[in-house]
């Protein structure tokens, strides 16, 4: 009766975001706002599964209406969106389109100039999630980096930001960039796609500016939880994946499981050496291949059916996950610092800091963040 009663209180939840977040328009959708710069020119379309108009992809959508798309760029997970994590995407054409399909995550993550021949304006339409370790934020990077340097424009279709409501981590420091860090912003940044581009060409981040257009969403407010039409990713199947996801992928960096290779990815988490009544066992399959800990009971926490949506970062997990941990010198790999875009917060929990104490050690840090922030905020 309990869980029955959760699972009521949390469908209610989504229900209520998803009632505030019905009159959204999205970027995408007003299509009055962009098609006169689109005229007459030649596009490419950096994109995936959810460049949606409604119920038609945006690239069907501007074909339809006589737009010149002559290349698709698409990013991790490919242009259809059904590749693993980290897997790496081959070059190919789109089946329904016959357009030419770049892949930026495989053996360039930033479009050569030759990649970009003949392009005049890139249109950007894919939807993020907010964290600064989900790799959506790095191709729009290295996009508008490249169309700068190239003289090519920019449009960005903003869609809402799911974990949009608050901002928390460690900011990422100078020595630890990677793909999965490319910027000194916390892990939860609070910005939708188009704020953060603004962001990205304002603070110099790339080495070229670009010729930047944001075609901002209608009636939305960033304290309106959302709960995406299409999965982002093939491991972030729905709203509570969404929401724990800050949370959670910082368990990708140590000997804990995310759920990869079962039916709840990012909503429940375990390990053979975890003590638990709850347990679930990796299966490698389609969205996820060889995952960590593959035919082995894990033991560990559900999330699915918590009444609490997160609106800071959970640390509480991974303390508690580390302390029950036998072999701790094996608990952490390389990949965490890089996720958490720092060592302080691996050593801080070694050291056994509190929760309350690591937080404490951020604050700083996210006020700066916080007023920088502000100067490229479109919405309430």
């Amino acid at each position: 009766m309990a869980k029955i009663k959760q699972i009521i209180s949390i469908s209610l939840l989504l229900l209520t975001f998803s009632v505030n977040a019905q009159d959204i328009v999205l970027g995408a959708e007003r299509t009055d706002a962009y098609l006169s710069l689109l005229e007459g020119k030649k596009i490419g379309i950096v994109g995936n599964q959810t460049s949606m108009i409604v119920n038609t992809h945006l690239v069907d959508s501007l074909i339809s209406l006589g737009v010149n798309i002559v290349k698709v760029f698409s990013p991790e997970h490919g242009f259809r969106g059904k590749a693993d994590a980290g897997a790496k995407i081959e070059d190919g054409i789109d089946v329904k389109t016959g357009l030419p399909i770049i892949s930026l995550y495989g053996k360039n993550k930033k479009p050569y100039p030759e990649q970009l021949e003949g392009i005049d304006v890139l249109v950007f339409d894919i939807q993020d999630v907010g964290a600064r370790f989900y790799t959506y934020i790095s191709t729009l990077h290295y996009i508008m980096e490249a169309a700068g340097e190239n003289n090519i424009k920019v449009i960005v279709l903003d869609r809402p930001n799911p974990n949009g409501h608050y901002v928390d981590g460690p900011i990422r420091e100078e020595s630890f960039e990677s793909f999965v860090g490319m910027h000194p912003i916390p892990i939860v940044h609070g910005m939708t796609i188009g704020e953060y581009a603004k962001m990205i060409n304002d603070e110099n981040w790339i080495y070229e500016n670009c010729n930047l257009t944001i075609i901002e969403m209608e009636n939305y407010s960033r304290d309106m939880a959302y709960d995406l039409p299409v999965k982002p990713s093939p491991n972030l199947p729905n709203a509570r994946s969404v929401n724990l996801y800050p949370s959670l992928c910082l368990f990708e960096g140590t000997t804990v499981s995310i759920g990869r290779g079962t039916d709840y990815p990012f909503q429940h988490f375990g390990a053979p050496y975890l003590e638990s009544d709850y347990s679930f066992t990796p299966k490698s399959g389609a969205g996820s291949k060889l995952p960590k800990h593959e035919n082995k009971v894990c033991f560990g926490t559900d999330l699915r059916f918590q009444e609490n949506y997160l609106t800071t970062i959970n640390l509480d997990w991974i303390i508690d996950a580390y302390k029950q941990c036998n072999e701790k010198e094996k608990f952490f790999n390389n990949f965490f610092d890089k996720l958490a875009g720092t060592d302080k917060l691996r050593k801080q929990i070694i050291s056994g800091k509190t929760a309350a104490a690591i937080k404490e050690s951020w604050k700083e840090g996210l006020e700066e963040f916080k007023k920088t922030k502000r100067k490229y905020l479109i919405y309430k």
